[in-house]
């Protein structure tokens, strides 16, 4: 019985080509999916069966992957919607924050894996060119208005509250503002001084405390698609074209 070297792995077989393992059990695909991904100068893409098979792998692969051996490798995740085509309501604004970080970060990612389940694969996704026209980054000392910020925040698909809890939310109290971006792991206080952004800081959603200060912040749209004019113009256009 011929068994795998993992020490000795095959080269990254060139496009159009394929390399067969079988016989792998436990996590010894996840340890072979690391070792090769890591060799590759390049991004790999990983296909599952399911979502539950991708969430496992995701794990291995952050287990094996060591950061000091890969100091710039990036394991990316795309989570599925969790929804069935004539649900009545939306994915959880958490998963289409999720969705947006890796579709922000895929462009920029030269070493690293992405992680993704068949079904999830199938859906159609935004071009690259809108999530980076509708992206933008705030910093310290910038100019900076409220009521432009606010009509760019409802336009991205944001939703303005009274208390900032979950991603895709902002609220305005005076001179300040609380913005939970998409693709963010927190949300954030900005303090104006006149026009200008005197202080960004981390705050707590749940009992609305600041935190630690930043130095500069990134926005992401607040969905994966436009409803703007003209994006509801061009979907009623190939709607009648194709009905």
């Amino acid at each position: 019985m011929k068994y795998l070297n993992l020490n000795a792995l095959p080269a990254v077989p060139e496009p159009g080509s394929r390399q067969q393992w079988g016989g792998l059990q436990g996590s010894a695909p996840g340890l072979i999916l690391a070792k090769a991904a890591g060799a590759f100068e390049g991004l790999t893409l990983v296909v599952t069966e399911n979502s539950r098979q991708a969430d496992r792998l995701l794990a291995e692969l952050g287990f094996f992957l060591d950061a000091q051996a890969y100091p710039d490798f990036k394991v990316l995740r795309f989570p599925d919607w969790e929804t069935l085509p004539y649900d009545s309501f939306s994915p959880h604004q958490d998963i289409i924050s999720e969705r947006l970080r890796t579709l922000h970060q895929l462009p920029h990612t030269t070493h690293g894996v992405l992680v993704i389940a068949v079904n999830t694969l199938l859906h159609r996704l935004p071009p690259p060119a809108y999530i980076a026209a509708n992206s933008l980054e705030l910093a310290l000392g910038q100019r900076f208005s409220i009521d432009s910020m606010r009509r760019t925040l409802e336009a991205a698909g944001y939703q303005c509250v009274d208390s900032v809890h979950e991603h895709g939310e902002f609220a305005v109290r005076g001179s300040i503002m609380d913005l939970f971006p998409m693709g963010s792991s927190t949300p954030y206080r900005i303090e104006l001084f006149d026009d200008e952004i005197e202080s960004l800081r981390c705050f707590l959603p749940d009992t609305q405390m600041s935190s630690d200060k930043v130095e500069r912040i990134g926005l992401l749209p607040g969905r994966e698609y436009p409803l703007d004019q003209n994006a509801i113009a061009g979907f009623r256009k190939a709607f009648r074209e194709a009905f």
